[in-house]
């Protein structure tokens, strides 16, 4: 496994070595499982609001695009092989491939892409590290809209999958994309300072 990226926070702040990035993917996959069980069920969707999506953003934000993007991966397979990371203590391959796949799979692209912003340092200021972070969940809502429009039978139009799968989410992922992004540059002025 490659070292941190330089640019990233954990890559400024720890040692850049394989060891030290492997334990964080572990870690983000384990607080992505964990905010996992914060689940509130909606009536009129199979999908319910969680907390792993701040869990993906963070992931993103402090490992970088390919240590971010591994951690969800690892996430996703370990809840795919029997753990019950899912959302509500879920696991399995049934549920990893059913209606929750589009966005399972969205984690993944969404924590690389915002660790590429993170890598351009995107998320060291409030004005460029919330737009980092309303794109990557813009990223998990493009691939979780799509899926459940093309695999669930109860939802026929992509009007009643944005319906089912994107409007009941918006106000919840601002509020996490408005947190990440005040949250990383706030450490990244902590660590400034600590240096200075």
């Amino acid at each position: 496994m490659q070292a941190l990226h330089p640019n990233v926070i954990t890559g400024v702040t720890l040692p850049r070595r394989a060891v030290t990035t492997a334990v964080l993917v572990v870690g983000f996959a384990l607080i992505t499982a964990a905010a996992a069980q914060i689940r509130i069920p909606l009536p009129g969707t199979p999908i319910a609001v969680t907390g792993q999506t701040f869990g993906v953003l963070l992931a993103g934000a402090a490992l970088g695009s390919r240590a971010g993007a591994g951690s969800m991966l690892l996430y996703v397979s370990l809840g795919a092989i029997g753990f019950p990371f899912f959302a509500g203590g879920e696991s399995g391959w049934t549920y990893a491939t059913g209606a929750s796949f589009g966005y399972l799979v969205g984690f993944v692209v969404a924590a690389g892409l915002i660790g590429r912003f993170a890598e351009q340092r995107r998320d060291r200021a409030i004005r460029t590290a919330i737009p980092a972070f309303l794109l990557g969940s813009a990223a998990v809502y493009t691939l979780g809209v799509t899926w459940l429009w093309a695999t669930v039978d109860a939802i026929p139009t992509f009007g009643a999958a944005l319906s089912a799968g994107l409007y009941p989410f918006i106000a919840g992922d601002l509020v996490k994309a408005v947190a990440a992004g005040l949250l990383l540059p706030a450490a990244w002025y902590v660590v400034k300072r600590a240096d200075s």
